[in-house]
Formats: structure tokens, C-alpha cells, sequence
């Protein structure tokens, strides 16, 4: 049986809440686990609070061949590390540009076009 470390999807609507689980492959996301080993919260404006992990218990798992899902596996190394990065500044806002007037535009596509040589 194939097993994984993946996430389970709980909360609410715009406030969601993750449980890191070991589950059957084919179970699907809201099936009963067979074991619970974390938490992850994105919501919480400290990035190091926001995930919780038994990491002894992870590293059991992996060791008799649960593989970790992509999203798991990011937050593991994370933990391991305690590099959760650094937050990016807000984007500035762009004002949009000032559109040359429509007579402008008909004078210059009524000028002849220049020569070319060649």
C-alpha cells in the first residue's frame, strides 16, 4: 500500500487550516488518517508560527517509505532549515499614462511618410 504525508483541508471558506496527515494514497483528502503528525496555518502573520510538526514522527514515516506530497515536502525542509524566508514589499501602485489626443493621432497618420534609400 502506498502511502503519503499530505495535507488535509479543513476551516472555512477565505480561512483555510491544514492538517499534515499520513494517509493511503487513494483515500481521498477528508478520508479518517492514519496518523496526524502537524498543523499548518497560513493565516498567521508570523511565517515560523505558521506550521507545527512532529518531526520524529515524519521522519519515521519516510523511513519506511511514505513519500511526502510537493506542498510537505517544502514545509519540512522549511522546518529543518527554520528558513521561512522574508516577505515581499507591497507592489507600488502604477498611474496609468496620459493617452495622447485622438487630433494629434489623425495628424500624424495624415503626414506622408518619409522617403527611405536604399
Amino acid at each position: 500500500m502506498a502511502v503519503r504525508i499530505r495535507m488535509k483541508r479543513l476551516g472555512r471558506k477565505h480561512r483555510p487550516f491544514f492538517r499534515i496527515c499520513v494517509m493511503p494514497q487513494h483515500k481521498h483528502r477528508e478520508a479518517p488518517p492514519i496518523e496526524e503528525v502537524g498543523t499548518y496555518d497560513p493565516m498567521v502573520a508570523d511565517k515560523s508560527a505558521r506550521c507545527k510538526m512532529n518531526l520524529e514522527r515524519i521522519e519515521y514515516w519516510i523511513s519506511v517509505g511514505a513519500q511526502p506530497s510537493e506542498a510537505v515536502a517544502a514545509l519540512i525542509k522549511k522546518t529543518k532549515t527554520n528558513n521561512w524566508g522574508t516577505a515581499k514589499s507591497a507592489p507600488a501602485l502604477q498611474t496609468p499614462k496620459a493617452r495622447p489626443a485622438k487630433a494629434a493621432e489623425g495628424a500624424e497618420a495624415e503626414a506622408p511618410a518619409a522617403p527611405t534609400e536604399g
